[in-house]
């Protein structure tokens, strides 16, 4: 009882003091200026997504919420430009696989240390990818195309979003484990590079399904398997690689929300709280899953965990290719 009284009468003279607890100053936060958003591409899913949240959080802080595309060097010109922002939740990040986890290993000199100079606010959404080709590229399936491409190998060449992207490695892997050469073409996001394969100008390419699927539906463009470890729901019909013989083949793409490093973390967890809240909104979540996103809506812990092990499942890829950038 003596315990009781004691921890209620600190209370009151906390309370009394204006001493907010962690989660009271969270859920008052709020900026106080128009926040900026970084895309580091341009016109991907990585876009989509921003734009899709940027409206719900305008609501929710009762400020402007800007989206701005900052591409360059595979993503790290946008994420260092977050990184070295003030840390005062002014600045978020639309972070992804390239410049969070695959960009690491594959440049000798990074602008900036993704697990010490961002801070993770969620992991959204993830994705496995398609092997896409056209129908006029004359590839009749996987098999086929790995036959052909051993017969002729420098006759194909592939599209991605930009070097060093899980677009970019996932071919590289699929070429190490196929025993093929295909040239690498790369783009500064999915949109030039789809171009260019609808018009015969590349043959293969892996791409989120976001990109792809109402290609596909129309028939300009042909699925040829998926780089996750089950089949999508909606195309039943397309295999996985893993299904393929490829043991233990998986490629995931993520998009995450991140901030500047020593942003207070009462302002990490508002932003935590209100992603969260806008990923589970009836509305977003049918868009999300119409673009075949898995839904993730992680804490934070969680998603700084997730970026340490893809930084070291990404480096193993790159070592073993030797894929390397300047």
């Amino acid at each position: 009882m003596i315990s009781t009284r004691r921890q209620i009468m600190i209370g009151a003279v906390a309370a009394g003091l204006g001493l907010a607890s962690p989660w009271a100053q969270a859920q008052s936060w709020k900026p106080t200026r128009p926040v900026t958003i970084i895309v580091p591409i341009t016109g991907t899913t990585n876009d989509t997504l921003a734009r899709l949240v940027a409206p719900k959080l305008a609501e929710k802080f009762g400020q402007p919420f800007v989206v701005t595309n900052r591409p360059g060097a595979g993503g790290n010109l946008g994420a260092s430009l977050a990184a070295r922002a003030a840390p005062d939740g002014h600045t978020l990040l639309i972070g992804f696989n390239g410049p969070l986890a695959i960009n690491p290993g594959l440049f000798a000199n990074m602008p900036f240390d993704p697990q010490k100079d961002l801070a993770p606010i969620s992991l959204a959404v993830k994705a496995p990818q398609f092997l896409v080709t056209t129908p006029g590229a004359g590839i009749a399936d996987v098999k086929d195309f790995i036959a052909q491409a051993k017969a002729a190998p420098q006759k194909f060449s592939f599209g991605s979003v930009s070097v060093g992207s899980a677009s970019h490695l996932t071919m590289e892997m699929f070429k190490s484990a196929a025993g093929i050469h295909v040239t690498h073409i790369p783009y500064q996001g999915a949109p030039p590079a789809i171009a260019d394969l609808l018009a015969g100008r590349i043959h293969v390419g892996f791409f989120v399904p976001g990109n792809v699927q109402q290609l596909a539906q129309q028939g300009r463009i042909k699925l040829l398997a998926s780089s996750g470890t089950k089949r999508f729901a909606s195309t039943p019909d397309v295999p996985t690689l893993a299904e393929l013989g490829f043991q233990n083949f998986e490629a995931t793409s993520w998009i995450g929300f991140l901030t500047a490093a020593g942003t207070p973390q009462h302002i990490i967890d508002a932003y935590n709280t209100a992603i969260v809240d806008i990923l589970k909104m009836p509305d977003i979540r049918e868009k999300l899953q119409a673009m075949e996103f898995e839904i993730v809506a992680s804490s934070p812990q969680e998603f700084a965990a997730w970026i340490a092990t893809e930084i070291q499942r990404w480096g193993a890829v790159i070592k073993a290719t030797g894929t390397k950038l300047e």
